[in-house]
């Protein structure tokens, strides 16, 4: 958390919102009959329409009226303010009333050309009426209207906003549709877009396939997350406090067929297992050759280096003195090739929880690839895992971009996977095993914050991910051994049942705003490069799942069905599928994992 930023005593917020604030004590006048309400969208049933928020979107519930509501969540250094400008007439008088939930809701009114003015309360657990009122200066055309909550002190919620007063000069005239709308780059999941300015307009609204995708100020946008070899359509909208235009002309594009990184001739459904080929526990060593075909992918652990910054990676299999059953190296290389030929893909992990892994260096980046390549190559294999936990994975101070990444293990990591990616070409499969707090928690923090003091490993994954995503066969992030994360519904989701499951690949499968900038947003994966990251049994890890519950996770993901209390944004039957750690402790448990899938998909 964001120690910088932490809210002062409520007596020190009350003190100064009495100094600051004329205006606080909830006023009311009786409308002329001519008063019109001159706001926009102000019970949000059109999403976020006409509103600009730093950290804020729709909801169904809670709800004051309608079938809609603003739901916005302060971090340590955003109040998660929501405004909107509107044209007013000068010298004029104008009410401001809503209803808002929550701590700490204020709602105002700024550039009124007189005194600005707000009204909040420090807690409403129910629906409370904010109401306050204000004069326009003599030359006051546009005023913005906002509501905004308290750094770091949860979610609020705000509905059926008005502004009462005469309209303005131009008020219920939406700006014309925009013209000029063409591509600009085209990419294996990306579409760039640019269009014509439109007078009047205060935003544009980008629509993929008929439906809206994205809102930018500025005349450009860029449509990520989608699919290779695949035909979109694009329309843009123009928008003002008045409403939106009417849609612009169509323009199609086809996405590149990309690197080969998606699908790698995957089967539609995969289960992936790590297999504990170095090392020994209470689960027992298990033969490659012993795998049962169900498995599709396995996961050789652990690649390890030879220190932690050396680039170094050695893969020691099991010596037999540890794991008497250990096969030679000669029947190990057979059973690469054996399940290869049964159309199974075997991949070197490399980190695991001892494994840790920093290239701080050109000289360890070329290490890594050197040696990375020398132990596919000794045993034939068909990728690589990234398994890098613990302190592998960290952002510097001023790295704040997961699109630009510049810290040296970052920048690193991604030329050396790129490099690997090139020298095997497009049958190589390339995956991913990070922590929630590498991922989903990024959602919250990124990096040590605009303020300092967070962990610098939060979200430090996301830049890898997006710089390799065309290239990325699957990312299965590890649903265990976390705390609670906050979910695309602002409530924190813990372990231990569908939700959690649920509430995490739906972020990867629709992308977040980093940090809730919304002017940041990681764009979503493909779903058939998602898989999901399960303990095979109790012993494996906290976070084990009954059967039934990796079923209603299935279930609600690919049909949206047997869902939780957790919304979906989508429904995904390209799921790729489930991974676990592990094939040993599945094993030891009866491959109860393995049976579950297997019913499950046929």
């Amino acid at each position: 958390m964001d120690r910088a930023r932490r809210p002062r005593s409520v007596l020190a917020v009350l003190t100064a919102a009495l100094l600051a604030v004329p205006g606080i004590t909830a006023l009311s006048s009786a409308a002329r009959a001519a008063d019109a309400d001159v706001a926009t969208n102000g019970g949000f049933e059109s999403g976020l329409t006409g509103w600009t928020c730093t950290a804020g979107t729709t909801v169904g519930s809670p709800v004051h009226g309608g079938a809609a509501a603003l739901q916005a969540t302060p971090a340590g250094g955003d109040n998660a303010q929501c405004g909107q400008t509107v044209t007013v007439q000068p010298d004029a008088q104008y009410t401001l009333s809503g209803y808002v939930r929550g701590s700490y809701v204020y709602l105002g009114a700024s550039g009124t050309g007189t005194t600005d003015v707000s009204a909040w309360t420090q807690s409403a657990p129910d629906w409370q009426k904010l109401s306050t009122t204000f004069r326009t200066g003599p030359t006051t055309t546009k005023v913005t209207i906002y509501t905004h909550g308290w750094y770091g002190t949860g979610a609020y919620y705000a509905d059926d906003l008005t502004l009462v007063g005469p309209g303005g000069s131009g008020t219920g005239q939406p700006p014309a549709a925009p013209a000029g709308l063409r591509t600009t780059a085209v990419s294996a999941s990306s579409v760039g877009l640019s269009w014509s300015a439109v007078t009047g307009a205060t935003g544009y609204a980008v629509y993929r396939d008929g439906a809206k995708v994205q809102t930018v100020t500025g005349t450009s946008a860029t449509v990520s997350g989608l699919t290779a070899s695949t035909a979109y359509s694009f329309q843009v909208t123009a928008v003002n406090a008045a409403g939106e235009s009417a849609k612009s002309a169509v323009v199609t594009a086809t996405t590149s067929a990309g690197s080969g990184g998606g699908s790698s001739d995957l089967p539609a459904h995969a289960l992936v297992g790590y297999l504990h080929a170095s090392f020994a526990n209470g689960a027992g060593y298990t033969r490659l050759a012993d795998v049962p075909d169900s498995w599709d992918v396995i996961d050789l652990a652990f690649g390890e280096p030879t220190s932690v910054t050396s680039g170094d990676i050695r893969f020691n299999r099991c010596p037999v003195t540890e794991c008497p059953n250990a096969e030679s190296d000669a029947d190990f290389k057979a059973a690469v090739k054996a399940k290869q030929a049964a159309g199974k893909k075997v991949l070197i992990s490399i980190g695991g929880q001892n494994g840790q892994v920093q290239l701080t260096t050109t000289a360890a980046r070329d290490t890594f690839v050197s040696s990375v390549s020398r132990i596919i190559d000794t045993y034939g294999l068909d990728g690589l895992d990234i398994d890098f936990e613990g302190h592998s994975l960290s952002l510097n101070a001023n790295d704040t971009d997961f699109k630009n990444p510049t810290t040296p293990v970052i920048v690193n990591l991604i030329s050396a996977l790129k490099t690997l990616k090139a020298k095997y070409g497009s049958k190589f499969v390339l995956t991913m095993a990070p922590e929630t707090f590498f991922v989903q928690n990024g959602y919250q923090y990124y990096g040590t914050g605009k303020w300092g003091g967070q962990d610098p490993r939060c979200g430090a994954y996301l830049p890898v991910i997006h710089a390799l995503r065309d290239d990325l066969t699957l990312l299965h992030v590890q649903d265990y051994n976390s705390g609670p994360i906050m979910g695309l519904d602002n409530q924190y989701h813990s372990m231990g049942g569908a939700d959690f499951h649920i509430a995490m690949t739906d972020m990867l499968l629709t992308g977040f705003p980093v940090a809730g900038d919304p002017g940041n947003v990681f764009p979503p994966l493909r779903p058939d490069q998602v898989a999901i990251g399960m303990p095979a049994s109790t012993n494996a890890g906290n976070g084990y799942v009954s059967p039934s519950e990796v079923t209603k996770t299935l279930d609600c993901l690919t049909k949206k069905t047997n869902c939780g209390s957790y919304a979906t944004h989508g429904t995904w039957p390209a799921l790729r599928g489930l991974m676990t750690w592990s094939v040993n402790w599945d094993r030891y448990a009866n491959w109860e994992f393995q049976k579950n899938f297997d019913a499950y998909f046929g």
